[in-house]
């Protein structure tokens, strides 16, 4: 059973459990014996949960979408009471840290039906878009195991792309699931802004850019499972707008003509964009165009604006001191630059030197853009298509900040996350789907985003891309 039904999507692997062909204990120890066996050779999960998950197999499952379908969780934010909580970094691994309680995320995976086996590895604090931290070393691509599976959910992707589950837990402040899901031919969507809970323990992550979601293989598993963890939560400080119906609805319902807007250049054109990314979005544009909708080259002026690197950065960096700063308080230690990266403690020296007054003037900075890039979709344009990075997955050592001055570590990761950044500052949905591979056998995305809290608009356009030019077809060398 373990290759056999490795490729099936979390959906058809719930049909099996819901008509009696599997039993949820199958599919987990098939699962386990996958990861057993790929993990070796990518590096993806990071810290096994094999037996507490045949446990709950064997227990009651609750009844939900995905009852009994094996999953894995990112270790960043998603955590679970007594499991190992060390988001990349070396002081929470020394001191073994666990997670005091379940985040209002995991209790909903939980509810849906889904059975954790484990957790993914993550770059040290989710900062860079590639996952390789010196606490847990690096995951490989598993269309080219020299390669960067990207960030910060790496682990993760590495993980669903290899056919270990079929579905996994992500997170997006920069671009962290969409990243990913482009490097390993995946579909990664950042959900709007306060679609999800990040409760009990916080309101929100890195002042709104976050969002939370998993990295899947089709369309419809992202959008039922979006069903499962949508919605606010006692105490959220603000929720998405509700959909008009649940979101697995949209699978199929067509779109109408959309107005589409491409930008395939990079913001500002401050830099050349990697030809095949190119390639990936005007392929892209032009199969939208095959579909009906009416396409044009154009995109929000705002997104040209020199100061959106400036202003991200600012957010990170504090972000930053405010991490270093927790790290201390849960492992009851100073933590110092010989404690974590070279660029995350150039961040956090840069967030220290921010006052009051600067973090303000970026918050009014931020509402300002969101406002300015909105008006390009309240002007009548329904979508904007780019590509989702600005080059092919790397090689792995390419952002390593240890190795060269870590700002400029920063700057080029902020150059590959140029397409992405931008909507985790306005809160806009925005997926990636695996609709391009180029000579070398390299998965590229293409990028998707629609007005603030229409996931239903993307949903339905990225099932109608799938139908297109589906990709279900495709494995990466190492595999199931």
């Amino acid at each position: 059973m373990a290759d056999e039904i490795a490729f099936l999507d979390a959906t058809a692997q719930a049909e099996l459990v819901r008509r009696g062909d599997a039993t949820p204990a199958a599919l987990v120890d098939a699962a386990i014996a996958r990861i057993e066996r790929l993990n070796p050779q990518l590096n993806a999960v990071i810290i096994p949960l094999f037996e507490k998950a045949r446990a709950a197999a064997a227990g009651a499952v609750p009844d939900g979408p995905f009852h009994g379908v094996p999953f894995l969780a990112k270790d960043f934010l998603c955590y679970t009471a007594g499991d190992p909580l060390h988001m990349g970094a070396r002081p929470l691994r020394d001191a073994n840290f666990c997670a005091p309680g379940d985040t209002y995320l995991a209790e909903k995976f939980r509810a849906a039906g889904f059975i954790t086996l484990g957790r993914t590895n993550t770059p040290e604090l989710g900062t860079l878009p590639t996952t390789e931290p010196d606490a847990y070393g690096p995951t490989r691509n598993p269309w080219d195991t020299g390669r960067s599976s990207g960030g910060s959910s790496g682990g993760s992707a590495a993980a669903v792309a290899s056919g270990m589950v079929p579905a996994a837990h992500g997170n997006d402040g920069g671009g962290s699931i969409r990243i990913p899901a482009s490097a390993c031919g995946l579909v990664g969507l950042k959900p709007s802004r306060g679609r999800t809970s990040f409760g009990p323990d916080l309101g929100d992550a890195l002042g709104g850019l976050v969002g939370e979601g998993v990295l899947t293989r089709s369309v419809r598993d992202t959008a039922a499972i979006l069903d499962a963890i949508a919605g606010a939560m006692p105490g959220d400080p603000y929720t998405a707008p509700a959909p008009a119906r649940p979101f697995r609805e949209e699978v199929g319902r067509s779109p109408g003509r959309l107005r589409v807007g491409v930008l395939s250049r990079a913001p500002g054109e401050l830099f050349e964009v990697d030809r095949d990314c190119v390639q990936a979005a005007e392929g892209a544009a032009r199969l939208l165009a095959s579909l009906g909708h009416a396409v044009e080259a154009s995109h929000p002026a705002a997104l040209d604006d020199p100061d959106v690197a400036r202003y991200f950065t600012t957010m990170y960096a504090t972000n930053a001191a405010r991490m270093l700063e927790l790290l201390g308080l849960l492992t009851g230690k100073t933590i110092g630059p010989a404690d974590v990266d070279a660029l995350n403690w150039a961040l956090a020296e840069m967030g220290r030197q921010c006052s009051a007054n600067d973090y303000l003037v970026t918050v009014d900075w931020l509402h300002g853009y969101t406002r300015r890039m909105a008006s390009w979709w309240a002007g009548g344009f329904d979508l904007l298509v780019t590509p989702t990075l600005s080059s092919p997955p790397p090689l792995l050592g390419s952002f390593n900040p240890a190795s060269e001055d870590p700002n400029m570590v920063g700057m080029r990761a902020t150059q590959y996350a140029t397409f992405t950044l931008p909507f985790n500052m306005t809160g806009q949905p925005a997926i990636s789907l695996p609709l391009h591979w180029n000579g070398d056998g390299l998965p590229i995305g293409v990028q998707l985003v629609a007005a603030y809290g229409r996931e239903d608009v993307l949903i339905r356009v990225a099932a109608q891309l799938e139908a297109a030019q589906p990709w279900a077809a495709r494995k990466p060398p190492v595999s199931a």
